[in-house]
């Protein structure tokens, strides 16, 4: 198990760290600045922080509908290319009590994404034209996935999650199926959010991580899980917890963690990768605060049920 110090790397939030087959960590996360999709790579998760690897994917236009407010970039590889999906607004206004994002992708077909070879790919359609966000992808016996976050109308809250099969990594194959709403306190404290979501095929089941409620302490993780038998696109066929199963520690001033992704360490020990703040004391609106900082914890199993602990 490598040596780990939390926070393996400050300022950086929504993170995303992902092993290849060609044995590196893979990382990226929004940047403070919001301006740019980040991308750097490592032997070590730990080595990630100081690497020297790193490189600018992709920075904003000056103006247009993807000009502003990059949050939350994922870094997958599908179908022998690299996507990076992220969410853009074309201005930091808000519109009807939310922003104004959607969800676009940049690709490289380079075998090393630590390249300049990034394109730009355009929105991903979801046929709902609302706020949307926090995109991930997966693939399950010769079909690929989509899940994200979206505002739907008639629905109360800023969004709720939604799962489609791809027919590329670019284009939707089916129809949104809703999993999941803020419907629990604890999804609704400061705003109605279910956000992140985050997947891990273990032991005969898909479990999906989400993050909920505003981004300030309250902000904390949810969990539905399937069958891997059964069709991943019926809602029926998702479970959900009715309590967090990650929060904040009050004991440790470990504050708001959440937006989550999964990796594993170099013996295939699964990893919880997060974000999370060591205080609580924000001066106006929680996401222009940057120090949410990236932190990994080793994720226990039970019975074959995940066991999440406690932020660290």
């Amino acid at each position: 198990m490598q040596t780990l110090t939390n926070p393996i790397i400050e300022q950086r939030a929504d993170p995303h760290i992902y092993r290849h087959s060609d044995g590196y960590y893979y990382f990226t996360a929004s940047v403070p600045e919001y301006d740019r999709i980040e991308i750097r790579r490592a032997r070590s998760i730990a080595e990630l922080a100081t690497s020297n690897e790193l490189i600018d994917a992709w920075h904003k236009p000056s103006s247009g509908p993807y000009s502003d407010l990059i949050w939350a970039p994922e870094l997958h590889y599908i179908d022998d290319c690299w996507y990076v999906y992220f969410a853009a607004a074309p201005s930091r206004e808000i519109v009807d009590g939310l922003f104004q994002h959607r969800m676009y992708a940049i690709s490289n077909r380079n075998a090393n994404p630590i390249s300049d070879n990034w394109v730009f790919e355009g929105q991903i359609e979801t046929g709902m034209d609302t706020f949307c966000l926090d995109a991930t992808a997966f693939s399950h016996r010769g079909h690929n996935y989509y899940v994200w976050a979206q505002k739907e109308n008639g629905i109360g809250g800023n969004s709720n999650l939604y799962i489609a099969e791809l027919e590329t990594p670019l284009l939707l194959k089916t129809p949104p199926q809703r999993l999941s709403i803020p419907e629990f306190d604890w999804e609704q404290r400061g705003f109605w959010v279910n956000e992140g979501p985050s997947v891990l095929h273990r032991h005969g089941k898909f479990w999906m991580t989400y993050s909920a409620s505003a981004t300030d302490e309250n902000y904390c993780m949810g969990l539905l899980w399937a069958d891997e038998e059964s069709d991943l696109l019926n809602p029926a066929s998702w479970h959900k917890s009715t309590q967090p199963v990650f929060a904040t520690n009050w004991q440790l001033k470990v504050y708001g963690p959440g937006h989550n992704s999964f990796t594993q360490d170099e013996h295939g020990n699964d990893l919880l990768v997060y974000h999370a703040r060591d205080y609580t004391d924000i001066e106006g609106d929680p996401l222009w605060d940057p120090n949410r900082h990236t932190r990994v914890k080793v994720l226990e199993w039970q019975d074959g049920q995940p066991h999440f602990g406690d932020a660290v």
